[in-house]
């Protein structure tokens, strides 16, 4: 683990004393604000971070009446096509692998020489933690430039939501080597889905500045959701998502975790610092 600068030793000690949801409130405000600010704000940001626009569906920086707008924009759908088969995991967002790899008794992988629980990042919930007690999970980070939509990996039916409040810690993944258990103490939304590769969750983690998380089914979630842990229970419907539909959003950027049973098989190459695209080939699991 390389040695910190003393810019990231600063922030470090910034982050654990900094009011995470005050600041994320303000940039939640920004964000959403109409006016002849917003066009220099998205070009500043287009440069600042190398967006590429050529893959949105509009590239026309007017277009965008929010700067959040911008963020969460669409992209073309024949540059992201899904990985064909019924057997197959599809990537559910474009990002950076951090961690993959086999959940050994409910421990999950930080970062090199760190670590979580599944219990920890399920907010406590014994019984859907004891389904991923010996599977497989995969964490991707998402950076400032990537498209902030997350889509499902594979055909399922919604059955559980859990909201766990939390701290707002940044992602990057120098804070993710430094701080512990961060994913465990993030805010976040864990959804479970039953699938034909077996139970699977997905987690969208908060961050600062990512106050704001979406569903296709509930809208936006956080915030305001408040300091306890929240429950939704859609087992008495039938909440059918379709293997690349779209299932929630970023409203700014952060991590996406994907937990799967011990059926599923990570592709090789979902190995730390892989780049993946929403949709592409990541693993597979016997019919």
């Amino acid at each position: 683990m390389a040695e910190l600068s003393k810019k990231q030793k600063f922030l470090k000690a910034l982050f654990y004393v900094m009011p995470h949801h005050a600041v994320s409130r303000v940039v939640y405000f920004f964000t959403r604000l109409h006016g002849p600010q917003v066009a220099p704000m998205i070009t500043w940001f287009i440069k600042k971070y190398g967006v590429n626009m050529d893959d949105a569906e509009e590239s026309e920086v007017g277009y965008y009446q929010t700067f959040n707008e911008f963020f969460i924009r669409p992209i073309k759908p024949s540059i992201r096509p899904i990985a064909p088969g019924d057997n197959t995991l599809a990537c559910p967002c474009d990002g950076t692998v951090s961690q993959a790899g086999p959940i050994r008794a409910g421990a999950i992988v930080q970062a090199k020489g760190r670590g979580y629980s599944a219990l920890e990042l399920l907010g406590g919930d014994k019984t859907m933690a004891a389904e991923f007690a010996d599977g497989n999970f995969a964490t991707i980070y998402l950076a400032p430039y990537n498209y902030h939509r997350v889509h499902m990996p594979i055909d399922a039916n919604m059955k559980r939501m859990i909201h766990v409040p939390g701290r707002l810690f940044s992602v990057a993944q120098w804070t993710v080597e430094e701080i512990p258990r961060l994913f465990a103490r993030n805010e976040r939304l864990a959804c479970y889905f039953e699938t034909m590769a077996g139970p699977m969750v997905m987690v969208l983690v908060g961050a600062i500045n990512v106050a704001a998380i979406e569903t296709v089914w509930s809208g936006l979630v956080t915030p305001p959701r408040g300091k306890k842990i929240s429950e939704f229970d859609y087992s008495h419907t039938r909440k059918e998502i379709s293997k690349g539909a779209e299932m929630g959003r970023f409203n700014m950027g952060s991590t996406v975790i994907l937990l799967t049973g011990k059926n599923v098989e990570w592709l090789p190459h979902i190995t730390p610092g892989q780049t993946v695209k929403m949709g592409q080939l990541i693993g597979h699991f016997p019919t």
